[in-house]
């Protein structure tokens, strides 16, 4: 899978790219609800002058390429659920699954991509959020399944076998505590235990930054 960067401008018009710093917790997961959209459509979407959405997206994904289209340490509009500092528009990085073409494949190219950026980041699958997670929206509706959501569990499993070699419920996990505080779990691989960065580092007052290009996860405080 190639995936690129294509930015859209700062000057897209219904403030699109905000430009607002976002330092990310979460990846959210959604379909694009366009059966015959591929990720170069949904890119160019962005930008057309007949849209009038105030909505936007970090990444799309189909059977071919991704495209990282607002960069991830940026907040997009995706997640329904306003501007405020814990919402998901302001702490977590959107992919958006295509529905067009082979859907099969691009589901394998987006539990790929996912596997990956959680590896960058020290994160695991409990990291990995739903459209409706933030607003209640019916997204991603391809993972939906009359309300049982079979589909996300899957996914979710998927990620893990790619990440981890485990399923999610195979996965090993750790309690972590922070002087005597519980934080998120890590996981148990190889004989290594994995701690969650960002979370143990803030439980210590520490400022956590991960810088994308350089693959640099820093501790400050």
């Amino acid at each position: 899978m190639i995936y690129r960067k294509d930015y859209i401008p700062i000057t897209t018009p219904c403030n699109r790219r905000p430009e607002l710093a976002m330092h990310p917790t979460t990846i959210t997961i959604h379909n694009t609800g366009n059966t015959a959209s591929k990720a170069a459509n949904e890119r160019s979407w962005l930008t057309n002058l007949t849209n009038t959405r105030t909505a936007s997206f970090h990444i799309v994904v189909d059977e071919y390429e991704a495209i990282e289209c607002i960069p991830l340490n940026e907040s997009a509009w995706h997640a329904g659920d306003g501007s405020g500092p814990n919402s998901g528009n302001r702490t977590s990085i959107s992919i958006e699954i295509c529905e067009s073409g082979d859907y099969d494949k691009t589901l394998d190219n987006a539990v790929k991509l996912v596997a990956k950026m959680l590896k960058e980041r020290g994160w695991g699958v409990d990291r990995l959020r739903r459209h409706y997670d933030w607003s209640g929206k019916i997204c991603p509706r391809k993972m939906y399944d009359g309300g049982k959501w079979t589909g996300w569990t899957e996914f979710k499993n998927r990620v893990a076998t790619e990440l981890t070699g485990k399923d999610e419920e195979n996965v090993e996990k750790a309690k972590v505590y922070v002087n005597g505080e519980k934080i998120e779990d890590g996981f148990v691989l190889e004989g290594r235990v994995y701690v969650p960065l960002r979370a143990a580092g803030e439980a210590f007052g520490a400022k956590v930054n991960w810088d994308n290009d350089k693959k640099i996860a820093s501790l400050t405080k």
